[in-house]
């Protein structure tokens, strides 16, 4: 198993972390890269609150950082981060970082069902004690379904072949393994694109739709409109065009203000802005993608409430 290597590491701390005795939420634990780098620049006064919906995340979390009196180590969905801000008496706070997408043991582990290069049970979610897996959801869902989740979440041109292909697969047998589907990907898909593997899009989107990430992501962005400070740091590291789109769509309406009648005759400086964009957005280095491959398609956007 390959370990976890965290993506644009400094880059996201050095933006987010202004006030070395500030309030700071890590909404995306992982395996706790960006939090030990944002605990190392904290004073004792400071406080981090990091959150997981993985159990072995939050596992991984409590045996790391449990010790440390700065830290609440929350079980949960980004989403909540709003009220777990204010359950823990955190509001306001410094900043909100998200790293987005799935960690490298999530997708090393056989058993999570996250990878189409491991056999293994067909699994798919994030929060491993509740709701419905992959295997389940396709073994029941209608063929339209299933192709507009691929088509939505994974832009696959082929989805319908791919959804036809599955209903027809599973009157044979059950869908249950990671292997199994690509199996179906891999007979459904006419063309092959240079360098990447034909069960890409499905198993990105399959992923999405099991733990509702896109509705997560703008359900937490905009609870991060009410809980940050003046000042405040919001950083966001997506890795697909789905999530860069949201954060990037939401930044810039805040930055942009109060929407106006055209031709009225306001000035500039009295339009309502609620944030503003810091910097232009910032990619991995040759040297990081070179080192981690899984790096290359991230993309980092910081915005600062005003």
């Amino acid at each position: 198993m390959a370990a976890h290597q965290t993506v644009l590491k400094q880059e996201a701390v050095e933006a987010l972390v202004k006030n070395q005795s500030g309030r700071f939420v890590d909404c995306t634990y992982g395996r706790g890269g960006h939090s030990t780098a944002i605990l190392e620049r904290l004073s004792q006064d400071g406080r981090l609150m990091v959150i997981d919906q993985d159990p072995q995340a939050i596992d991984d979390a409590r045996r790391r950082l449990g010790d440390d009196e700065r830290v609440v180590i929350v079980h949960g969905s980004f989403a909540d981060v709003a009220h777990f801000i204010d359950e823990y008496d955190m509001n306001p706070v410094d900043g909100v970082l998200l790293d987005l997408g799935v960690s490298s043991p999530q997708l090393d582990i056989v058993g999570r069902g996250f990878s189409f290069s491991h056999d293994g049970p067909l699994d798919m979610r994030m929060n491993t004690s509740r709701g419905e897996t992959a295997a389940e959801w396709l073994a029941r869902a209608e063929e339209r379904e299933i192709s507009r989740v691929i088509s939505r979440y994974g832009e696959e041109r082929f989805a319908r072949r791919i959804a036809r292909a599955i209903v027809h697969r599973r009157e044979e047998s059950a869908i249950d393994t990671t292997f199994k589907l690509v199996d179906v990907i891999g007979e459904a898909v006419p063309r092959r694109e240079p360098s990447k593997h034909p069960a890409t899009r499905t198993f990105q989107a399959i992923r999405i739709f099991i733990n509702g990430e896109l509705d997560a992501l703008e359900t937490c962005l905009a609870g991060v409109v009410e809980v940050l400070a003046t000042g405040g740091r919001l950083v966001v590291i997506s890795f697909h065009s789905l999530e860069d789109r949201i954060v990037k769509r939401f930044m810039r309406n805040l930055a942009r203000g109060e929407l106006l009648p055209d031709k009225l005759p306001v000035r500039d400086a009295d339009i309502k802005r609620t944030f503003r964009l810091v910097g232009k957005p910032v990619r991995p280095s040759d040297d990081e993608v070179s080192v981690n491959r899984r790096a290359r398609s991230s993309i980092m956007r910081v915005a600062e409430k005003l």
